[in-house]
């Protein structure tokens, strides 16, 4: 017998984390309850079983932004990481999973996107089966397992980008202050509206972050100043996802703040026995991507486990996707 519903068994959530080749940090209760804390997030939570077993989970949450109309030709439902599966899963449970989620949001978002982190090939054909449609994306898994192998696969650009930087004065800040994370939040902002031109989320989801403690802030200092960061998640001790990091390049004569954050977490984690750093994208392949060409050089494997996208709206799809290519012309 299979169920699906929003009442998922907590002791079982957490075995289901435990043993599924698919589980990543975002696909956890504590994501959840922390998606759940946050007023621009509308958390969701699905669940089903198979003969009173857990077998899959979907945790996301619907995100808008801006004024009333932009909200509404905006509002999406994002699943990081991709779904929480048993690798022992039916397809017929994969399936109706799939489809109790588009009508869980058929009237809450213009579309639905799976994020994947994970390899999800074997589950792909259910997916299109369920309306979905498969987007290759790529990503950067780099192999922390020890400071040997990270020294051996990064790049000699970035090693000496990185002696350069701490020679002339730069270095890492791993327990900030709230007002330091503020700044850093700052230089985030700045690159996001003059780069990459789409909104960057409220500074309340980095200061609710600074108190989790899954949660990590490696900001990097010149002068006592900040001028880069990264913020990251650990799961269980065995991967580190880098969320965001930014960096004043080009400020200064031989200081390379972006290479410096991104470095820090690729450090904390072989220092710390997390054997993998997860890049979380480097865009489409058939499009020229310079932040890939940035994340290449410190020697992760390039992985494509893509994204699944279902369309509940296209009308109002087509014309959101306008819409950002007008806005980030104008900008």
């Amino acid at each position: 017998m299979i169920t699906v519903g929003e009442e998922i068994d907590v002791i079982a959530w957490r075995e289901l984390m435990s043993t599924s080749s698919t589980a990543n940090f975002f696909q956890s209760k504590e994501c959840f309850d922390f998606y759940s804390s946050l007023s621009f997030f509308e958390a969701f939570a699905l669940g089903v079983t198979e003969d009173g077993a857990l077998k899959g989970v979907i945790v996301g949450y619907i995100q808008k932004e801006g004024g009333r109309l932009k909200r509404f030709f905006s509002k999406r439902a994002i699943i990081t990481g991709g779904a929480l599966l048993a690798d022992d899963i039916s397809e017929d449970a994969l399936f109706q999973l799939l489809i109790y989620c588009r009508k869980r949001l058929s009237r809450k978002a213009i579309y639905i996107e799976f994020r994947n982190f994970n390899d999800y090939g074997i589950h792909k054909k259910v997916f299109l089966k369920s309306g979905f449609s498969y987007v290759p994306h790529l990503n950067f898994h780099v192999d922390c397992s020890s400071e040997d192998v990270v020294n051996r696969n990064i790049g000699k650009s970035r090693k000496r980008d990185i002696k350069t930087s701490l020679r002339d004065g730069a270095s890492y800040l791993v327990n900030p202050t709230l007002n330091q994370i503020h700044d850093y939040y700052d230089i985030l902002n700045e690159l996001y509206t003059t780069k990459i031109k789409t909104p960057l989320l409220p500074f309340a989801l980095f200061e609710r972050l600074y108190g989790e403690l899954f949660a990590r802030f490696l900001l990097i200092e010149l002068n006592n100043k900040v001028i880069g960061g990264t913020v990251c998640v650990v799961w269980n001790d065995r991967v580190m996802y880098e969320w965001f990091a930014c960096g004043l390049d080009n400020k200064y004569k031989n200081i390379y703040p972006s290479t410096l954050a991104t470095y820090s977490g690729i450090k904390y984690a072989f220092e710390n026995g997390i054997s993998r750093f997860d890049m979380m994208g480097a865009g489409k392949p058939e499009e020229g991507y310079g932040v890939r060409d940035f994340k290449a050089k410190f020697g992760g494997k390039l992985v494509e486990h893509g994204r699944f996208l279902c369309v509940l709206n296209p009308v109002l799809y087509n014309i959101g996707k306008i819409g950002i290519k007008i806005v980030k012309i104008i900008k």
